[in-house]
């Protein structure tokens, strides 16, 4: 039977790596969905025991957050900040240091990749009208969702797993990470500045931009209602999953918004790619084989339990298998006071290396390209490399400084 599950998760993780399976439509999610079932299918996890692997808190806050971050989409929030925001007649700097600020706020206060796809359309706009070049903006806002997401506990996937799978305090976190991602921001204005000082202007094709119509009230009750489960949040007085999903329940009592279409704009593909992962990575702690994993690298000197190669071995499996999946793998590893916050910052600003570091990342240049504007890996690449290494240089530093 174990190997059977070392099988499953060898295939699941090299699907990881590739993106895919040559010569099928398998993507990373189904992928870890065929695992899952494999496992199921073979016994080698009991059909009882699915609930006892899965983190149910992490599944829910995720849940809720995404339900959340879609209300604020459908009632045409984002696209009113974003227009206001355009009606500033500001300079190319000014903007990009606006739409950073924006992101990243934005992506600490909801999930980053639902904050992506909501702005991406809105800054191609903004550009399209004022005829600056998208790219440096789009860049910005892919980079900076990455950025900002990692101020807190519910930014993005893998902090909420980090968060509820080791209890952290949330206030505690935000005074961990505020300082190395605010220098990480205006480390990212700055290149991208610099990077962009002579190509500004563009003349770009303008499309036909169909958003949601601004609903103030609505926008209001969300609002009272962010607030309320920031304020849970950050005096822990409240189970954080039990409260966000309450406030799923006062977001689809609605006369304005039906509930099919709040529920149509979660990613479930994500959800999927969760819940199949605990499964995955619980079948291989069931067979011992990561204790007999941990004897091997610490033979050569590497001990994951240390937050310096924690922190550094993160950051390099983060921009091979993704961050998520990387997480779960190096969970059972989290063992000091640090290691929490060490994980949570080392993956999320990992992220910005490469495209495919981060599903934020995919979502803006998936994005831009049904508008016409194309991002390679190159030119993520002259940004998103240097962004991502000093990043972790203010990081690394700030953890060993609070140390």
């Amino acid at each position: 039977m174990n190997f059977i599950i070392l099988s499953v998760f060898v295939f699941v993780y090299l699907g990881m790596i590739l993106g895919g399976i040559p010569r099928t439509k398998l993507n990373r999610t189904g992928i870890a969905l065929l695992g899952a079932i494999i496992l199921l299918g073979t016994s080698a996890v009991k059909v009882n025991s699915f609930f006892d692997a899965i983190d149910s808190g992490t599944i829910i806050l995720l849940f809720s957050l995404m339900v959340l971050s879609a209300h604020f989409q459908l009632v045409g929030t984002y696209s009113y900040v974003v227009k206001k925001i355009g009606d500033y007649h500001l300079n190319p700097n000014q903007l990009l240091a606006v739409i950073l600020l924006m992101t990243a706020i934005l992506s600490a206060i909801l999930i980053n990749d639902i904050i992506c796809l909501a702005l991406t359309p809105l800054v191609i706009e903004i550009c399209s009208k004022r005829q600056f070049n998208p790219i440096p903006f789009l860049l910005g806002v892919a980079c900076a969702s990455n950025i900002g997401s990692a101020t807190t506990l519910v930014g993005n996937p893998q902090n909420i797993l980090v968060g509820e799978a080791l209890q952290l305090s949330f206030a505690n976190y935000f005074l961990d990470s505020l300082v190395p991602v605010l220098l990480s921001l205006v480390f990212l204005w700055l290149i991208l500045s610099w990077q962009y000082k002579n190509c500004w202007f563009i003349k770009i094709q303008n499309n036909n931009f169909d958003f949601q119509p601004f609903n103030l009230n609505q926008t209001i009750k969300g609002g009272i209602v962010t607030l309320c489960l920031f304020v849970v949040f950050l005096t822990n007085f409240f189970s954080r999953d039990v409260a966000a999903l309450s406030t799923v329940g006062f977001l689809l009592v609605s006369r304005s918004i039906k509930s099919r279409d709040i529920i149509k704009n979660v990613n479930w593909q994500l959800l999927i790619l969760f819940i199949s992962l605990f499964l995955v990575n619980f079948a291989l702690s069931q067979t011992g084989l990561l204790h007999d994993f941990q004897k091997l690298i610490l033979s050569v000197g590497i001990n994951l339990h240390e937050p310096e190669w924690l922190f550094v071995i993160s950051a390099v499996l983060s921009n091979i298998v993704s961050n998520v999946p990387t997480v779960m793998l190096l969970l059972p590893f989290a063992k000091t006071p640090l290691s929490g916050a060490v994980l949570a910052l080392s993956t999320t600003l990992a992220g910005n290396f490469f495209i495919i570091g981060s599903i934020a990342n995919i979502i803006v240049v998936q994005q831009s390209q049904k508008y016409g504007v194309y991002i390679d890996w190159r030119q993520h690449a002259k940004t998103g490399i240097p962004v991502a290494v000093i990043s972790l240089v203010f990081a690394g530093l700030w953890m060993w400084y609070c140390s």
